[in-house]
């Protein structure tokens, strides 16, 4: 879609946009046997190609899954971390093995976002290197988010790996590190809140208790350990 030069968003246009955002789902339900449209692949993939990044570095690299052999393998990778997780969890073992962790063998589409080998950008960086270029794919990651969500996809961020495991499954070069499964596909039904609300799991702090003035208040001065 082009704009006019210096375009401003109208009323009806600025609340489609929060609207959008807060209709955003990490999704782990998909329509198993569907597809996602060869144009909407390319505007999710113009999309994310638009995510801002630290120096303009685009640390960023994502891969297709197109293999099923590749695609179980990748899915007993994230079965072999998932029951490693429900071990740490102790006594909520039982209650995060009952949670849906994944849409890998459902979902249309299975991308890989990688964090690609280091290219030396210092603009930016210089006190914080790691971080910026991780906060970079993050970016990357949100605005396939969104723009799958205004395509009526779903899009589920899968973090349960080993990475090692998998940078040698995609035969990533040194200093490549995969950070997210991205299953993506059509869906039945969007959940009306975050999965993990609706299941009991965790329930999201107020907006009050996230934005500070000035210092941090010192009943915030340490967080308590929380394994979930």
């Amino acid at each position: 879609m082009q704009h006019r030069p210096q375009h401003q968003f109208s009323p009806e246009e600025r609340a489609s946009v929060y609207e959008l955002m807060a209709l955003r789902r990490d999704t782990r339900h998909f329509k198993a046997g569907s597809r996602v449209e060869p144009e909407q692949v390319q505007r999710l993939l113009q999309a994310a190609h638009q995510a801002p990044s630290v120096g303009l570095s685009q640390p960023w690299r994502l891969l297709r899954i197109s293999s099923p052999e590749l695609r179980q393998a990748l899915a007993l990778a994230v079965e072999r971390e998932r029951q490693a997780t429900a071990e740490a969890l102790n006594e909520r073992r039982e209650e995060f093995l009952r949670l849906k962790v994944e849409g890998m063998q459902d979902c249309a589409e299975l991308w890989v976002i990688v964090l690609a080998p280091d290219d030396g950008t210092l603009f930016g960086r210089r006190t914080l290197p790691r971080e910026m270029v991780l906060a970079s794919v993050g970016c990357v990651v949100q605005n396939l988010w969104l723009a799958a969500r205004a395509e009526n996809l779903g899009l589920g961020w899968v973090s349960m790996f080993d990475p090692a495991e998998v940078a040698a499954l995609l035969h990533l070069p040194a200093g490549a590190l995969a950070l997210g499964l991205l299953c993506l596909g059509p869906v039945d039904s969007f959940y009306p809140a975050p999965m993990l609300e609706m299941e009991g799991w965790r329930h999201a702090r107020p907006l009050d208790e996230m934005f500070y003035t000035d210092r941090w208040p010192a009943h915030e001065e340490s967080a308590p350990a929380d394994l979930s």
